[in-house]
């Protein structure tokens, strides 16, 4: 199980990965792994300011559909539009080519908030 100690994480199984107020958020390994074999990655709220919590786009598995949640409040800047094409990459590469988004965040101090490596970790019995 692949848990890069540098990026925080959420109980939803988000990682993010900050930088300046510009924050990338994918799914952890362990959240494609419990998934299964990822189909499609929609995420229709581009452009738009959510608060953390909300739900941004949507997982599509083999099996299941899964909400995204966010894990900051923000704009969302960016899609990683190579996921249309080839939504596996969350399976194979979920940490780099696998990311999902990009956030503007309106509040920094929230990233305080979320899990580190460790935390992550004992949350899922790692």
């Amino acid at each position: 199980m692949n848990i890069p100690s540098e990026l925080k994480y959420t109980k939803d199984h988000e990682w993010v990965k900050v930088d300046g107020d510009i924050a990338t958020i994918g799914i952890t390994d362990f959240a494609q792994s419990e998934l299964g074999d990822i189909v499609y990655v929609e995420v229709e709220t581009v452009d738009e300011t959510l608060e953390a919590d909300e739900v941004f786009g949507t997982v599509e598995a083999v099996k299941t559909v899964s909400d995204l949640f966010l894990p900051l409040s923000g704009e969302i800047i960016e899609f990683n539009e190579g996921l249309e094409d080839e939504p596996e990459v969350v399976n194979s590469d979920p940490y780099e080519a696998g990311w999902m988004i990009k956030l503007k965040c309106s509040d920094l101090s929230q990233v305080d908030g979320l899990l580190s490596a460790d935390d992550y970790k004992k949350l899922i019995g790692a």
